[in-house]
C-alpha cells in the first residue's frame, strides 16, 4: 500500500528528531551522469530545440503557436533551473520542498509538451506552406514529442512505490491533482468567450463554476504540498483530500450531465451537428470554432471526472505519517 507524509522532509518513520533531517546533499556534476541527470539534459535540449526551430523562423503566430512557444519556453527554463539547483547542492536552500517540486514540474511539463505536440501540428504547422517553416514545424513537433517521454519517464521512475514513505506528490492522488488542474485550465481556455458559450444560461454557468471551485481546491492542496505547511489546515489534512476528492466528483458528474446536454440538444438552441456551426464552415483558419470548443469540454470533463474517481479511490489506499 502506498506511503506517504504530510511533512514532505521525513525519509524514515523513526520519531527521533536527531534523524528526520533530509538526507545529505552533494554537490557535483557527477548528477549529471545519473540516469535522472542525463533524462533531464534531454528534457533540455529537446525543449531548447523545439522552441528555437520554431523561433528561427517564426512559425508562431496565433494562440496555438504562443502557447506552444510558452509550454517549450517555460519547460526549458525550469528544467535548467532544476539542474543548476542539483548541481550546486542547493535544494535545502530552495522555497519550495524539493520532496515534492520536481516531481510535480515533470508531471505538468509531460502534459505541456503532449498538449503543444497535438496543438501545433493539427492547429498551426498543417496549415504552412511547404517549404522551410514547415520543415521547421515538423521538427519541431518531432522534440516536443521527445520532451515529453522525457518528462513521462521522469515521473514513472520518481513515482511513490508500494511500501514507500514519500512526498504526497509523488503518489498516484498527487499526480492525479496536476492532471485535474491541468484539464481544468485547458477548460477555462476553451470557454473563454462567454457570451458565446456559456452566458444566460444557469446550468451553463454551474458547469463553469464547477471547473473553477474544483480548480482552486485541486490547487490548494498541491500548494500545501509545494509549501510544506499541510498542517495549517483546521482539519486532518486526510479528511481535507478525502472530501475535496468526494466533492469534484459529485460536481464533475453533475457537469457531465449538464454540459453536454445544453451545449448540443436542439430544444436548448444548441446545435448537435456540426455542419450546422457557422463558426466551423472555415475549414483552413488557426481558429477553433465555437462547436470544436463545446466538444472539447466535454471530453475533458469526462476526462476529469475519471480522475476524480480515481482520485478518491486511491486516497482511500494511503497511509499518512505526521511528524
Amino acid at each position: 500500500m502506498p506511503v506517504t507524509v504530510t511533512r514532505t522532509t521525513v525519509t524514515t518513520t523513526t520519531t527521533s528528531s536527531s534523524v528526520l533531517g533530509s538526507p545529505s546533499i552533494l554537490a557535483s556534476p557527477r548528477a549529471l551522469t545519473q540516469p535522472l541527470g542525463l533524462l533531464r539534459l534531454v528534457q533540455l535540449l529537446s525543449t531548447c530545440v523545439a522552441f528555437s526551430l520554431v523561433a528561427s523562423v517564426n512559425a508562431w503566430t496565433g494562440f496555438a503557436g504562443h502557447w506552444c512557444m510558452f509550454a517549450w519556453c517555460f519547460c526549458f527554463a525550469v528544467t535548467l533551473i532544476i539542474i543548476i539547483v542539483e548541481l550546486g547542492g542547493l535544494q535545502a536552500r530552495f522555497p519550495l520542498s524539493w520532496r515534492n517540486f520536481p516531481i510535480t514540474y515533470a508531471c505538468y511539463a509531460a502534459l505541456f509538451c503532449l498538449t503543444a505536440s497535438v496543438i501545433y501540428p493539427t492547429i498551426y504547422a498543417q496549415f504552412l506552406s511547404h517549404g522551410r517553416s514547415r520543415d521547421h514545424a515538423i521538427a519541431a513537433t518531432f522534440f516536443s514529442c521527445v520532451a515529453c517521454v522525457a518528462y513521462a519517464t521522469e515521473v514513472a521512475w520518481t513515482r511513490a512505490r508500494p511500501g514507500e514513505i514519500t512526498g504526497y506528490m509523488a503518489t498516484v492522488p498527487g499526480l492525479l491533482k496536476v492532471v485535474e488542474t491541468f484539464v481544468a485550465c485547458v477548460i477555462f481556455a476553451f470557454i473563454s468567450e462567454p457570451s458565446l458559450l456559456y452566458n444566460n444560461k444557469p446550468a451553463l454557468n454551474w458547469c463553469v463554476a464547477v471547473y473553477a471551485i474544483c480548480f482552486i481546491l485541486a490547487a490548494v492542496a498541491i500548494l500545501l504540498n509545494l509549501c510544506d505547511c499541510t498542517n495549517v489546515l483546521p482539519i486532518p489534512f486526510p479528511t481535507f483530500l478525502s472530501g475535496l476528492a468526494l466533492l469534484s466528483v459529485l460536481f464533475y458528474a453533475s457537469a457531465m450531465v449538464l454540459w453536454p446536454l445544453y451545449q448540443f440538444d436542439e430544444r436548448h438552441g444548441a446545435y448537435p451537428e456540426r455542419w450546422k456551426d457557422a463558426s466551423c464552415r472555415n475549414s483552413n483558419s488557426f481558429y477553433v470554432c465555437y462547436w470544436d470548443r463545446r466538444l472539447a469540454v466535454t471530453i475533458l470533463t469526462a476526462i476529469n471526472l475519471l480522475a476524480y474517481v480515481a482520485d478518491l479511490v486511491y486516497s482511500a489506499r494511503l497511509v499518512f505519517v505526521r511528524v
